[in-house]
């Protein structure tokens, strides 16, 4: 049965103080901005600067005075008002463009106070642009003279903002307790900040310039760390970013040392940006929705059923229970964020609709309670949820159901047979015992001792597994707490078959955390550095065959799953390119028939490049050192052909002399290729000693100059004693006798002479004497 939306009214507002100003200010005013406080109990609505009358109400639900203040013509209003996540009282911070900053609170006394006013732009001639609140900390964006920061010129001149955080923290009743300025970033263009519960995103603007419009970042102060990503690229990088220790960066030296960030690229079209628990949706014009993750990938999560027309920002974006919210103009939309389907479209009764944050599950009452995982919707009309709606008349299948059920499918993707299994025949057949045994385990068959004992291990996976799960829950050492889920997961689906939905699973974990996936694959495969730039592995063979299968011999993986070996390498790529062909000979030396290694199909080194692109849009140094590695002929050949068109002879040199004595046929074509190059100009001259190390021993003199014969330029013209000035000076009988002493270096035959060429090399070293002059 298909679950259905449900919109519930929660309060029609009339519970609120100044309920009758909080109905006209939602109602005429479409561009007012409007805040829920952490407890659920005031709401915040600000007109901004430029409307035509900027006013501030707070209004409260139940017991509690209303805060409402007026600005008239001329005299500046806040910029932007934020609520505070003070446990002990409601408290709110008002910003002003001109840095002005004034802390209210709400205690024991009726109505609001002024705790505290002050300046965050104590220098005079600076202009805050932009403003969020996050977890005890104010940060802002503020535009600074051009000669407060040093000489600016174009286009550098769009670079004289910078970002500057504060810490912000109750401080008894009635004080508050502000810390020092730091500067997070300098000489950055105009960001709008926008702040969820744990990261605060710092989004370009129409003010900034183009050239770095398509960058924004994602600042994480619990993990010290700032992410630079630019959605339209695929590209993001993570540098350190603690004030706690100190940390500031300069924006054009950030962009400056990470490669692809200053590509040529369209300024981000966005319409609106909502900041979630989840990381930054954005929707363009087009009616897309995507999401900006935190460690700074994106995702497209769907389209909606009409693109929006209103101004920039007008839009509404949020999601609950796996559920993407859009509100635009008065129609709602709801989308699964994980297939971008379309679940249900409603049609509100009015088009002015502003979506809030859920409460702090700290302080929710009994009522929040209730509604906890919806969103809540303000309008005029009233505060509304809205949530999914359970389908009545549902039975729920019985755990022995349950386990034949998945044995069912378990067992039809493992079998040859063309004939459907079914359930039934699970229960009756004496060939399929595992279900039976674990149905019988669940209905109680076995004492509860018994099973403790059996399931002893699973139960205290799982006891960890919770108390991991709660942690991060709790927010505490979020970063090793997902570390270690993804070091488990991985852990696990590497015991398994990796098809279907276990590679699936892999293949998102590795996408979201590359970093500790790809530290539990290390472990797995047991690999160690072996001390000359290769790779040694102690993992048994099944780890590896698990590792290597899954060949595709389609061009594209279907949806994108990669198999293990090709995901492996991408994730490589990612973090240490210089270990991806070290990790690919190694495992060319762990296959096995049919792993994808030995056996057929394509050989690892062209796995490895078809994950790293087409032909010529692969990094160079990287598409050479596989080929070169891989051991294959076709393979080291070409790479040694690239070389050559680079001219870079000690790497081709080197690339023949690494082979051993097994492979003399292949060291041979390297050496006549190389000859080649030699007999044409007079570029290899200088490592002429390599070249007579490559030279085949067995090769004689007369088939050298055969060879040297076959390769030399033509003739345009008769010969001249000296080469024309600027062109390539000739071979010459000099530059030969080093070849030539090589190739009779075996020994001088006993017999006949075989070559009229061989009498040059064994001659004395000292000329016959003069004869006597006739005098």
């Amino acid at each position: 049965m298909k679950r259905a939306g449900t919109l519930r009214l929660l309060s029609d507002l009339s519970a609120f103080g100044g309920a009758a100003r909080l109905r006209e200010l939602l109602a005429g005013d479409p561009a007012v901005r409007v805040r829920g406080s952490p407890d659920g109990r005031h709401l915040l609505l600000l007109r901004p600067p430029g409307a035509v009358a900027p006013q501030l109400l707070v209004a409260a639900r139940g017991p509690g005075a209303e805060l409402e203040r007026a600005w008239p013509a001329g005299q500046p209003s806040p910029l932007d008002a934020f609520f505070l996540p003070w446990p002990a009282r409601p408290a709110l911070v008002l910003v002003w463009e001109s840095g002005l900053a004034e802390v209210w609170g709400a205690g024991v006394e009726p109505g609001w106070r002024l705790l505290q006013s002050t300046e965050l732009c104590p220098g005079g001639g600076a202009r805050v642009v932009a403003v969020a609140a996050l977890r005890g900390r104010l940060v802002w964006c503020e535009e600074r003279q051009a000669g407060s920061e040093g000489p600016l010129g174009p286009p550098a001149t769009a670079f004289s903002h910078c970002v500057c955080v504060r810490t912000l923290e109750p401080s008894g009743e009635a004080s508050t307790s502000l810390g020092r300025t730091h500067v997070l970033l300098h000489h950055c263009p105009a960001f709008g900040l926008l702040a969820s519960c744990r990261h605060l995103f710092l989004v370009p603007t129409a003010t900034t310039w183009p050239g770095v419009a398509h960058v924004l970042l994602i600042w994480s102060p619990g993990k010290g760390k700032v992410m630079v990503a630019a959605p339209r690229l695929g590209l993001s990088y993570s540098k350190s970013l603690n004030p706690g220790r100190g940390d500031t960066w300069d924006f054009r030296t950030l962009l400056r040392g990470l490669p692809g960030l200053l590509s040529p690229r369209e300024p981000l079209a966005v319409h609106t940006w909502a900041p979630t628990p989840h990381g930054l949706l954005l929707l363009d014009f087009g009616g897309t929705v995507s999401l900006v993750q935190s460690h700074g990938g994106t995702r497209a999560v769907g389209i909606l059923q009409e693109a929006p027309v209103g101004p920039r920002g007008s839009a509404a974006l949020g999601t609950f229970q796996g559920t993407l919210a859009c509100v635009l103009g008065s129609t709602l939309e709801l989308l699964d964020m994980g297939s971008g389907q379309l679940l249900e479209r409603k049609v509100l009764s009015t088009d002015r609709v502003h979506l809030l944050e859920p409460p702090a599950p700290s302080m929710e009452d009994e009522e929040e309670l209730e509604t906890r995982g919806s969103l809540r919707l303000l309008s005029a009309l009233g505060l509304f949820c809205v949530g999914w709606e359970a389908p009545q008349g549902v039975e729920l299948p019985s755990a022995k159901d349950l386990v034949f059920e998945e044995a069912c499918g378990y067992y039809q993707r493992r079998s040859l047979r063309g004939a459907q299994l079914t359930p039934e025949e699970l229960r009756h057949s004496s060939t399929f015992r595992a279900p039976q045994a674990l149905a019988s385990i669940l209905q109680g068959h076995l004492p509860p001792s018994t099973l403790l004992t059996m399931l002893r291990t699973e139960l205290r996976d799982y006891r960890g597994l919770e108390q991991l799960k709660a942690q991060l829950v709790a927010g505490d050492d979020e970063e090793a707490g997902w570390t270690e889920l993804a070091e488990q997961e991985v852990a696990r689906l590497l015991r398994t078959e990796l098809i279907g939905d276990q590679l699936a699973q892999l293949n998102t974990v590795f996408q979201a955390l590359p970093t500790a996936a790809w530290g539990a694959t290390l472990r797995a495969l047991q690999l160690q550095p072996d001390g000359n730039g290769k790779l040694r592995s102690q993992a048994p063979p099944d780890v590896w065959k698990k590792v290597l299968g899954g060949i595709t011999t389609v061009k594209e993986p279907p949806n994108g799953i990669l198999p293990p070996f090709e995901l492996l390498c991408q994730c490589l790529c990612q973090l240490e390119p210089r270990w991806l062909p070290p990790f690919v000979e190694l495992a060319q030396q762990q296959g096995g028939p049919g792993w994808g290694a030995g056996g057929p199909g394509l050989p690892l080194y062209r796995r490895a490049l078809a994950v790293l692109g087409e032909e010529g849009t692969r990094p160079e140094a990287l598409e050479l050192e596989l080929l070169l590695s891989s051991g294959r002929p076709k393979a080291v050949l070409q790479a040694v052909g690239q070389l050559v068109q680079k001219e870079q002879w000690d790497r081709a040199l080197d690339a023949g002399l690494a082979l051993g004595p097994s492979s003399p046929l292949l060291r041979s074509e390297i050496f006549k290729l190389l000859l080649a190059e030699f007999a044409q100009h007079r570029r290899l001259d200088a490592h002429l000693p390599l070249l007579c190390r490559l030279c085949p021993p067995e090769l004689a003199p007369a088939e050298l100059l055969l060879l040297l014969r076959t390769y030399l330029p033509d003739e345009v013209g008769p010969p001249t004693p000296f080469p024309e000035p600027g062109a390539e000076p000739p071979l010459t009988v000099g530059l030969l006798k080093a070849l030539l002493e090589q190739t009779g270096a075996q020994g001088r035959p006993s017999g006949p002479v075989l070559s009229p060429y061989e009498d040059i090399l064994w001659d004395p070293s000292t000329p016959p004497p003069t004869p006597p002059r006739d005098l």
